[in-house]
Protein backbone atom coordinates (compact mmCIF):
# COMPACT_ATOMS: atom_id res chain seq x y z
CA UNK A 1 0.00 0.00 0.00
CA UNK A 2 2.99 2.25 0.93
CA UNK A 3 4.24 1.83 -2.24
CA UNK A 4 0.95 2.27 -4.58
CA UNK A 5 0.58 5.79 -2.67
CA UNK A 6 4.42 6.72 -3.63
CA UNK A 7 3.59 5.44 -7.34
CA UNK A 8 1.06 7.88 -7.34
CA UNK A 9 2.13 10.77 -6.08
CA UNK A 10 5.05 10.38 -8.34
CA UNK A 11 2.33 10.22 -11.32
CA UNK A 12 1.10 13.35 -10.16
CA UNK A 13 3.62 15.54 -9.95
CA UNK A 14 4.99 14.22 -13.50
CA UNK A 15 1.84 15.56 -14.71
CA UNK A 16 2.42 18.90 -13.22
CA UNK A 17 5.61 19.06 -14.28
CA UNK A 18 4.65 18.35 -18.29
CA UNK A 19 1.92 20.52 -17.85
CA UNK A 20 4.28 23.14 -16.85
CA UNK A 21 6.88 22.47 -20.07
CA UNK A 22 4.04 23.75 -22.14
CA UNK A 23 4.20 27.66 -23.68
CA UNK A 24 1.30 29.68 -23.16
CA UNK A 25 -0.36 32.14 -25.69
CA UNK A 26 -3.74 33.61 -25.72
CA UNK A 27 -5.95 33.58 -28.84
CA UNK A 28 -9.57 36.14 -29.04
CA UNK A 29 -11.82 34.90 -31.67
CA UNK A 30 -14.90 37.22 -32.70
CA UNK A 31 -16.98 36.79 -35.34
CA UNK A 32 -14.02 36.14 -37.91
CA UNK A 33 -11.39 38.24 -36.73
CA UNK A 34 -8.22 36.50 -34.82
CA UNK A 35 -6.69 38.59 -32.15
CA UNK A 36 -3.65 38.64 -32.53
CA UNK A 37 -3.62 37.33 -35.67
CA UNK A 38 0.21 36.05 -35.68
CA UNK A 39 1.36 33.77 -32.66
CA UNK A 40 4.88 33.45 -32.28
CA UNK A 41 5.83 30.47 -30.11
CA UNK A 42 9.51 28.60 -29.37
CA UNK A 43 10.00 25.56 -31.57
CA UNK A 44 9.61 22.55 -30.55
CA UNK A 45 8.22 23.41 -27.71
CA UNK A 46 4.48 22.13 -26.99
CA UNK A 47 2.08 25.02 -26.84
CA UNK A 48 -1.04 25.75 -25.57
CA UNK A 49 -3.49 28.13 -27.10
CA UNK A 50 -6.10 29.40 -24.28
CA UNK A 51 -8.52 30.49 -27.02
CA UNK A 52 -12.03 33.27 -25.80
CA UNK A 53 -14.46 33.18 -28.69
CA UNK A 54 -15.51 36.70 -27.50
CA UNK A 55 -18.17 37.15 -31.01
CA UNK A 56 -21.62 36.29 -31.02
CA UNK A 57 -21.27 33.69 -33.45
CA UNK A 58 -20.30 30.17 -33.16
CA UNK A 59 -15.82 30.15 -33.81
CA UNK A 60 -14.25 27.25 -34.58
CA UNK A 61 -10.08 26.77 -34.37
CA UNK A 62 -8.82 24.68 -36.98
CA UNK A 63 -5.75 24.21 -38.24
CA UNK A 64 -4.87 21.36 -40.89
CA UNK A 65 -0.90 21.83 -40.56
CA UNK A 66 -1.22 21.27 -36.92
CA UNK A 67 -4.25 18.31 -37.19
CA UNK A 68 -6.44 20.66 -34.59
CA UNK A 69 -10.04 21.90 -34.49
CA UNK A 70 -11.91 23.43 -31.68
CA UNK A 71 -16.05 24.62 -31.73
CA UNK A 72 -16.60 27.28 -29.37
CA UNK A 73 -20.13 28.45 -28.80
CA UNK A 74 -20.27 32.47 -28.07
CA UNK A 75 -18.57 33.69 -25.22
CA UNK A 76 -16.90 29.98 -24.88
CA UNK A 77 -13.41 29.66 -23.66
CA UNK A 78 -11.61 26.89 -24.41
CA UNK A 79 -7.50 25.28 -25.16
CA UNK A 80 -5.94 23.57 -27.79
CA UNK A 81 -2.84 21.74 -27.35
CA UNK A 82 0.03 21.17 -29.99
CA UNK A 83 2.88 19.09 -29.81
CA UNK A 84 6.22 20.07 -30.78
CA UNK A 85 6.25 22.24 -33.78
CA UNK A 86 9.52 22.19 -36.11
CA UNK A 87 10.58 25.26 -37.22
CA UNK A 88 8.69 27.37 -39.60
CA UNK A 89 4.95 28.61 -40.15
CA UNK A 90 1.37 27.13 -40.10
CA UNK A 91 -1.89 28.45 -40.55
CA UNK A 92 -5.18 28.08 -38.71
CA UNK A 93 -8.27 29.83 -39.26
CA UNK A 94 -11.99 30.21 -38.07
CA UNK A 95 -14.19 27.38 -40.38
CA UNK A 96 -17.57 29.81 -39.39
CA UNK A 97 -16.00 32.26 -41.02
CA UNK A 98 -13.61 31.60 -43.95
CA UNK A 99 -14.27 34.75 -45.72
CA UNK A 100 -11.64 36.74 -42.81
CA UNK A 101 -7.85 36.31 -43.24
CA UNK A 102 -6.47 32.94 -41.95
CA UNK A 103 -4.16 33.01 -38.89
CA UNK A 104 -0.30 32.29 -38.08
CA UNK A 105 1.65 30.33 -35.57
CA UNK A 106 5.56 31.06 -36.03
CA UNK A 107 8.13 28.66 -34.43
CA UNK A 108 10.93 29.90 -34.09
Amino acid sequence: MRYLSLFLVCALLSCNVSAADAFTVQLEMKDGELIPGTLTVPANTRIRIEVHNSGNSPAEFESTQMRKEKVLAPGAKSVVVIARLRPGQYSFFDDFHLDHPAGLVIAE
